[in-house]
């Protein structure tokens, strides 16, 4: 039988993951580094800019999409394993 995955545990894993991607995204995209992605990112993301208050809300959203992509991978894994 398979190892049953902690929901909690990947979902506040992804979310920490997603935050400190769009963290680093909004770093580089200000120093010009990366700046088709970090449009990209304005685009698809609805709170994220390269401005300093629209960072810190990028990565609030990324943080919560994050977590709950994973807690539902792992909810949909533990489901069927």
């Amino acid at each position: 039988m398979a190892e049953k995955l902690n929901e909690l545990a990947l979902g506040y894993s992804g979310g920490i993951v997603s935050g400190l991607g769009m963290l680093l995204l909004g770093v580089f995209g200000n120093f010009g580094v990366y700046s088709g992605m970090a449009g990209m990112m304005e685009e698809g993301h609805m709170f994220f800019s390269l401005t300093p208050v629209g960072i810190i809300f990028g990565i609030i959203e990324a943080g919560v999409m994050g977590f709950i992509a994973g807690y539902v991978i792992a909810l949909v894994y533990n489901k069927f394993a």
